[in-house]
């Protein structure tokens, strides 16, 4: 699953927003949305879109004005990442016909008929619920108070290469001939 350049650039809005928040002090700090812009390489009228789906969905306030710009809404602490994607990608889904029905039960569109069981349900159910759950338990503070962790090798079902050192690649003309 790959989240849109909308979710990437919304966090990415957010992170410095609330970055620049602590580094003042003030989290009701005013940042013009053009210095973040410039400051992270991104397009400008593009944000104008994005900034505007996290201020309708409460995360962000606006201030008009030559003094005007964009800040948190709430403290980084009370601003989860399911609420900055679910704002900007809506329902998280990793595959079409997976979906969350109006109780919160998660629906398969393909089950319309009670005697078809859709096989992968579980699967996409399990895959949702991970991506949800960790979206849900990182907050906006855990962004930029926490020091980016070493890489983690991904789990593999294949046997690791060895490690034995790899033979010489010293070229044959350096090497000695044999002798007879």
């Amino acid at each position: 699953m790959m989240f849109s350049t909308k979710a990437e650039y919304g966090v990415r809005v957010m992170v410095e927003l609330a970055r620049r928040a602590c580094e003042s002090g003030d989290c009701d700090a005013v940042v013009p949305l053009a210095e973040i812009a410039e400051h992270d390489g991104m397009p400008l009228a593009y944000l104008e879109h994005v900034v505007a789906r996290l201020r309708r969905a409460g995360l962000l306030d606006s201030r008009r004005g030559s003094r005007g710009g964009y800040m948190l809404a709430r403290a980084p602490e009370e601003i989860t990442m399911a609420e900055v994607i679910e704002a900007l990608e809506g329902s998280i889904a990793p595959i079409e016909c997976i979906s969350q029905g109006p109780d919160g039960t998660i629906v398969c569109l393909r089950e319309s008929d009670p005697l078809h069981v859709c096989p992968t349900k579980l699967l996409w159910t399990r895959v949702r619920s991970s991506i949800v759950g960790t979206l849900m338990e990182t907050t906006l503070a855990d962004l930029i108070t926490q020091p980016l962790p070493s890489p983690q090798p991904l789990p593999s079902t294949r046997p690791l290469p060895s490690t034995q050192p790899l033979p010489s690649t010293q070229p044959l003309a350096n090497q000695p001939l044999p002798t007879a």
